[in-house]
């Protein structure tokens, strides 16, 4: 078997990119950018006013002036003023250029407006730059502000707007096909007998798809037939980027995927991981380029592996530049039986100075999927067997 990053290494390796499509910049939040993109202008592109109030020429304050006649208003949107005299101001709001000639902006707060005349309060020191937010100061023209390869969240879209982009080239969202396995299976509604259990996974799946941005998702239940396995896993291979399966890939009579995926071609890649859960993961590459991960159906053998190797991959396949996991400390210590990599679920909690710990929340096994309610993700332990102590840092893989 191979170790968990090995496992990384070759999904990453063999995982097709996805193409580049342009969309406007209103479809764009979640996905990932494919161009760099630069300052259109200096930003801000003027020395800009900060706050509401006057603006005036410090020097006339620094010769003994704390009157001022109110010359004219200037709001957001105006073009600049020019001050026609030191014993003058311009009233302004935040937003708009700073006019010609002044060189600080005195607040509303910190003045007195009577029959057009602002004078400033008792004591107040006046400076230049004062309130004003000078042009370039955060980026000149011409700067690199987003790189290719970030996902767009509210802060990039804004700098991308602010840019003028009106459309952005992205990565294409894949196609996904979360496919379920198993004759045991009963849709969520429907009538269920003593021995059947709930289609489940497949829900999972697409949540955490969804939840992290992929909509283009389709769902579907096979049963432990290989001639209907092998019918519909070819549509899909056809007709999708990247297959999840959930069930049909350990060792037993009825774990028909992997024969069913080798009669159409699929090159497996690697087939069992050194870790719990999760060990039987499957992964391949079918000749039409599309990927297949087909996960062990335990409940929490399939959300580990999605948030561990499905999610990471699909971001890989669109370009994003992912950070290395969290690393966190535990909060408890914990005992590794088993000489695999080890994925704990973790409660995150915080304590009265402020630091994040990693709680242990072991379930009672891979099928214990209610236990993982109230748990924020897993921690990756090395293989034991070992006790790790409390303060033991460790990955920390979020679902």
């Amino acid at each position: 078997m191979i170790a968990p990053g090995q496992a990384d290494e070759l999904i990453g390796r063999h995982l097709t990119c996805l193409p580049t499509v342009s969309l406007p910049l209103l479809q764009c939040a979640g996905a990932v950018l494919r161009e760099d993109i630069q300052a259109e202008r200096d930003q801000p592109p003027f020395d800009r006013v900060t706050m509401d109030g006057i603006a005036l020429d410090s020097a006339a304050v620094s010769r003994g002036t704390r009157r001022f006649a109110v010359q004219a208003s200037q709001a957001a949107g105006d073009a600049p003023l020019t001050l026609a005299s030191g014993q003058g101001c311009i009233e302004v709001m935040t937003g708009t250029p700073l006019p010609a000639g002044c060189d600080c902006v005195i607040p509303i707060e910190q003045i007195t407006l009577a029959d057009g005349i602002a004078s400033l309060r008792e004591g107040l020191e006046v400076r230049p730059g004062q309130n004003v937010h000078r042009r370039g100061t955060d980026a000149r023209q011409g700067a690199l502000l987003l790189t290719a390869g970030m996902r767009l969240g509210p802060p990039q879209i804004a700098v991308a707007a602010a840019a003028g982009k009106a459309r952005v080239q992205v990565a294409s969202q894949p196609m996904l096909a979360v496919i379920s396995t198993g004759n045991e299976l009963i849709e969520p509604g429907e009538p269920i007998l003593a021995h059947q259990v709930r289609r489940s996974n497949a829900y999972a799946i697409a949540a955490a798809l969804r939840l992290h941005g992929y909509q283009r998702i389709a769902t579907e239940h096979i049963r432990d037939d290989a001639a209907e396995l092998h019918a519909r896993l070819k549509f899909h291979l056809e007709t999708h980027d990247v297959l999840v399966l959930s069930g049909g890939v350990s060792m037993g009579r009825l774990d028909l995927v992997p024969q069913a995926l080798d009669a159409l071609g699929v090159r497996c890649v690697f087939h069992k991981v050194a870790q719990r859960p999760g060990k039987p993961l499957w992964f391949g590459v079918a000749p039409t380029g599309a990927a297949v991960l087909a996960l062990p159906g335990n409940p929490v053998s399939t959300a580990v592996c999605v948030s561990r190797y499905v999610l990471p991959a699909l971001a890989a396949a669109q370009g994003h530049t992912r950070a290395p996991p969290q690393r966190i400390a535990l909060g408890e210590p914990f005992t590794v039986t088993p000489a695999l990599t080890f994925f704990l679920p973790v409660q995150l909690v915080t304590d009265e100075q402020g630091c994040c710990r990693a709680m242990p929340r072991p379930t009672q096994g891979s099928g214990d999927f209610t236990a993982l309610v109230g748990t924020d993700g897993f921690v990756e332990l090395p293989p034991g067997p070992n006790t790790y102590p409390a303060g033991f840092v460790a990955p920390l893989y979020r679902w």
